[in-house]
């Protein structure tokens, strides 16, 4: 933290702010300045890797290793690299030096290196040859760079261009996100001057925009495991990069594991991990697969190469890449973020979040502000709060320059709001975005200066003891408040202001506990006993997951009979015997289901539909649960969302529910005027039709349904479809236990009607209690037994259940016999 009435905001009172501060004007920036050798004074540079030579004396010499060009068409959109007013790094500069005035002394010839993609003007840039030298000697290079370096859109441009996707390969870049693969996708399409879709493509859960051309493909980490599935050495890519690996997602962890497995068996792969936050000890230790023979064999082999070339060392190559994975730091935002602290606790984080909004935007200094909280809800309330503080304002004595627009930014949002979002503001408005954690990473806010953060965000723990989840909000670790502030600066010099006392913020975990340790494992061992991975107590994990999860996982498996039956009893799996036997999948169950993009619960039910006739109606409501709110938000028209919602109700659950409603947005032409009345988001509606013909198709191609036939419909009969969905859920049944009053509720209250889990669970305590989610049709009803598709705890400690299907109790005998049974 900079010292209290340093940089651009010093202590005051005229404010009124609660961190005690009033603005002042920046004062000039100071330049970065070059000492007389050439190098970069008080700068961060790529970390030496131990016994290699500089990228200058490398690159200086015109090799490049395993014959890789460097891309031969530089044409006239190229840049000069040494205009970049950026400084360069020690090791490698590419500015114009004459004869005898630069590092490279008056032996080599001047440097003046075009290239056709990529931006100068990005900190990343300067470390180009830096990253392909280590690129293509490492078999694993990691990056940490800061937020705003450019990483994410440039090193695949930069090994475009340097001939790493020649020969029909690909260079893959994943993201944790759907929505940062397909907008950061959007920008290095536009940055090269192409089509999205050509050179340029992306690939998430149920959509793509890819091609036979495409050359860089950005991806969730969940796609490319899938795509393992197929190609398990992914043969057509030969540079993988994991961005944002410090996010430490489910998919991410076990996609790291899973490339340490193929960089044995590929030595041409590559692959690089970036992040802004990374451990970048811990990802070593964890890629390198070196010894010292091996190392001794390798340095012996590079120096009679070199000797029999008589050039540097990056004029040969060797066949066998460095196993000793490289680390190289590039610095981030080119301008300071100051950092700010509250003096008092505060009681409600999102009015103080607004009141510092508002605070900022009294200043009347230019810049667009973040705000940082925890959920949906918490976005809609601030961003009420602050239409009403600017019509305030706009009716006010005082006259400002800018106007505040008030947006919202999370996952459920529909395009056309979140694309408001990127537009700039217009001329004498200053943009204030209320968003989730997923403005943290990969998406960039353009002319952000202010970013405010709560400090909390919410959090998913899975407990494998009782098979629940919980999404509740916990404190912030320091590393996601540093990505945070790092949304700030991009413009110019920007401030951050941590809903915090600065001694709390020091008490705040170091990193966000990995997702891996937190999360229920049933879809990730069903991938990895797919790929071959039978035994999986035994998987290399970063961060290995609690044995209890992992039984768990192997239970629920064996329950949908995804497993053989003759391997092992469950009473084995909980000896953990697992790690004498494998069990291996089922070639009825277990394989087809893992062919399926679908939560093992959802594709169990889907595979049951075969047999009862409703293949037809259980692919569309498999589409529609995979893809996220298909209810549109309704700020300020909750009653008539309701009403609408009412029209498609049906009392068999959600399910049908929502089967009502693709049939009646079918039947209105698919219009999307028509699913705006209705409070329908129809881009999800759009996103589910193409899921359902990518499922139906996946059916044909595994020789799961006849491809000259139409599949089985149960036309308005839905009880095939309940029993279907109870025969891949049933795992997640519950029976009604009675209704709960508030004895000093008044009168008309009617009560909380409680559910009881049928399933046994190793809670020691009272059986756990749960009540039927206000998202659900079924919320003001009490039907006798219930199969959901998720559930959660909420703050208020009751585990609320989503996504509903009212079942029979005898249903769950007859369809699991090998689970449940009459009571004598």
């Amino acid at each position: 933290m900079d010292p209290p009435g340093g940089g651009f905001i010093r202590p005051g009172t005229q404010s009124g702010s609660a961190f005690g501060l009033k603005f002042d004007r920046p004062p000039p920036q100071q330049p970065s300045w070059r000492d007389s050798r050439g190098g970069r004074s008080g700068g961060g540079g790529p970390a030496s890797t131990s016994g290699r030579r500089s990228a200058a004396d490398v690159f200086g010499a015109g090799g490049r290793g395993r014959g890789r060009g460097r891309g031969q068409d530089r044409g006239s959109q190229g840049q000069d690299r040494g205009t970049a007013s950026a400084p360069a790094s020690d090791e490698d500069d590419d500015a114009e030096w004459g004869p005898g005035q630069g590092p490279r002394g008056p032996d080599l010839p001047p440097m003046n290196p075009t290239y056709r993609y990529g931006d100068p003007s990005l900190p990343v840039s300067k470390y180009r040859r830096q990253i392909l030298w280590l690129v293509e000697n490492h078999a694993v290079t990691i990056i940490v760079g800061e937020t705003g370096s450019g990483k994410t859109t440039q090193v695949p441009q930069f090994l475009l261009e340097a001939g790493w996707a020649e020969s029909g390969y690909a260079i893959a870049c994943t993201q944790p996100r759907r929505v940062a693969a397909s907008t950061v996708a959007a920008r290095v399409a536009e940055e090269m001057g192409v089509e999205l879709g050509t050179a340029v493509g992306y690939a998430v859960r149920f959509d793509n925009a890819i091609s036979e051309r495409t050359r860089i493909k950005y991806l969730t980490d969940g796609v490319l495991l899938r795509e393992m599935m197929d190609d398990p050495l992914l043969t057509q890519y030969s540079v993988i990069m994991v961005d944002e690996a410090h996010e430490r997602s489910l998919a991410t962890d076990m996609l790291l594991g899973l490339l340490k497995k193929v960089l044995k068996r590929r030595p041409d792969l590559r692959l690089i991990i970036s992040s802004a936050t990374l451990e970048a000890g811990k990802l070593r230790d964890f890629f390198d697969t070196s010894t010292s023979a091996s190392t001794a064999r390798r340095r012996a082999a590079l120096a009679a190469a070199a000797a029999a070339a008589g050039a540097g060392v990056g004029g040969v190559g060797c066949s066998e890449p460095d196993r000793t994975p490289a680390v190289v730091t590039v610095e981030g935002r080119t301008h300071p973020v100051q950092v700010h602290y509250l003096q008092q606790p505060a009681a409600d984080y999102v009015a103080a979040a607004v009141s510092a909004a508002v605070d900022i935007h009294c200043e009347d200094l230019p810049g667009d502000i973040l705000i940082f909280l925890t959920g949906q809800e918490e976005v809609q309330a601030a961003v009420a709060q602050l239409e009403e503080q600017s019509r305030r304002l706009a009716g006010g004595r005082v006259s400002y320059s800018l106007r505040m627009m008030p947006l919202p930014l999370y996952a459920g949002l529909p395009g056309a709001a979140q694309s408001a979002v990127f537009r700039p503001a217009p001329r004498g408005v200053r943009k204030v975005v209320a968003a989730t954690n997923i403005a943290e990473t990969s998406l960039t806010l353009e002319g952000v200066v202010y970013v405010v953060d709560c400090c909390f965000v919410k959090q998913r723990a899975y407990n494998p003891l009782t098979g629940l989840e919980s999404l509740l909000v916990a404190p912030l670790s320091q590393a996601s408040a540093a990505q945070r502030a790092g949304r700030a600066g991009r413009v110019r010099a920007g401030h951050c202001f941590r809903l915090c006392r600065e001694e709390d913020f020091a008490q705040l975990p170091k990193v966000t506990v990995p997702e891996m340790q937190r999360s229920n494992l049933v879809s990730m061992v069903l991938q990895l006993k797919s790929l071959g991975i039978d035994n999986v107590m035994r998987f290399e994990w970063l961060a290995p997951p609690p044995a209890e999860a992992m039984v768990r996982a192997l239970e629920e498996l064996h329950a949908l009979r995804v497993l053989d039956d003759d391997v092992r009893a469950l009473e084995e799996l909980h000896a953990l015997r697992v790690l004498d036997d494998d069990a291996r999948l089922t070639k009825d169950v277990g394989l087809a289901l893992a062919a399926l993009p679908l939560e093992p619960s959802l594709g169990a039910a889907l595979l049951a539909a075969r047999r009862l006739g409703c293949v037809e109606e259980l692919l569309t409501v498999a589409a529609l649960m995979s893809v996220p709110h298909v209810w549109a938000p309704a700020a300020g028209a909750l009653r008539a969302a309701d009403e609408a919602k009412a029209k498609f109700a049906a009392a068999e659950g959600d399910g049908v529910t929502m089967l009502n409603v693709h049939r009646a947005w079918r039947s209105s032409g698919r219009s999307s005027a028509w699913a705006g009345r209705h409070f329908l988001n129809a881009s999800s509606l759009y996103r589910a039709d193409e899921a359902r013909d990518q499922l139906l198709g996946l059916l044909r191609r595994h020789g799961l349904l006849d491809a000259n036939t139409p599949p089985p419909s149960c036309g308005a009969d839905m009880e095939p479809v309940c029993r279907a969905l109870a025969a891949g859920q049933f795992m997640c049944a519950a029976v009604y236990e009675g209704t709960q009053y508030n004895p000093l509720a008044a009168e008309s209250d009617p009560g909380v009607h409680v559910y009881r889990l049928v399933r046994y669970t190793a809670h020691k305590t009272a059986p756990l209690k749960l009540r039927i989610h206000n998202s659900s049709v079924l919320w003001r009803s009490a039907p006798p037994c219930v199969v959901y598709r998720s559930v959660q705890q909420a703050d208020s400690g009751w585990y609320e259940m989503q996504g509903l299907t009212a079942v029979q109790p005898d249903w769950l005998v007859e369809l699991a016999p090998h689970m449940f049974h009459r009571p004598k």
